[in-house]
């Protein structure tokens, strides 16, 4: 029996918000997590079950794109994803979500009538509750129906997502 793929790690530092640690695949990034959440970071890795091998060569084009990103010298990623470790529905919403445009918002029933699923704004709050690419698939995007900022679970949370769409010339209430 071949072995599966392994996740390769590395490591973004002295970025705008604080360091970062980044895993891909061979088919493309698959998380992003701030380095104070290590924890959380491991704890997603080991649920893929694949071997983890720290790899910063594998790891420098998403630093590049990312580091280009936070520094305001990119507005669109392009860089792979591996959409491939998602369920179907995760895929689908978060897929939407890597869609928003640079400098826009959408609000989750927004995307839920997007995808023919206007009954489904809870569902997409919780997909985009557990995107493991924040900044790459840009969740910071996503706002509440009233235009308000709800909810951010990177950095410093809602300072944060304040921040990046600020960076981004985003129109914020």
């Amino acid at each position: 029996m071949q072995a599966p793929h392994p996740i390769y790690i590395g490591e973004l530092n002295n970025t705008p918000l604080g360091d970062l640690r980044l895993a891909a695949s061979d088919f493309g990034l698959v998380a992003v997590e701030w380095a104070e959440s290590q924890f959380h970071f491991d704890s997603y890795l080991q649920r893929l079950k694949r071997p983890i091998q720290p790899n910063e060569r594998k790891i420098a084009p998403y630093v590049k794109e990312i580091r280009e990103y936070l520094e305001g010298k990119r507005s669109a990623f392009t860089i792979p994803i591996d959409w491939t470790l998602f369920r179907p529905f995760q895929r689908e919403a978060l897929q939407a979500i890597f869609r928003i445009p640079y400098s826009e918002t959408r609000t989750y029933h927004d995307i839920a009538v997007q995808l023919g699923r206007p009954n489904a704004s809870r569902a997409i709050g919780r997909a985009n509750a557990t995107n493991p690419m924040p900044l790459v698939i840009p969740c910071h995007r996503v706002i509440g129906t009233d235009g308000k900022l709800h909810g951010y679970g990177g950095g410093e949370g809602l300072r944060t997502k304040e921040w990046l769409l600020k960076m981004e010339g985003a129109v914020i209430a």
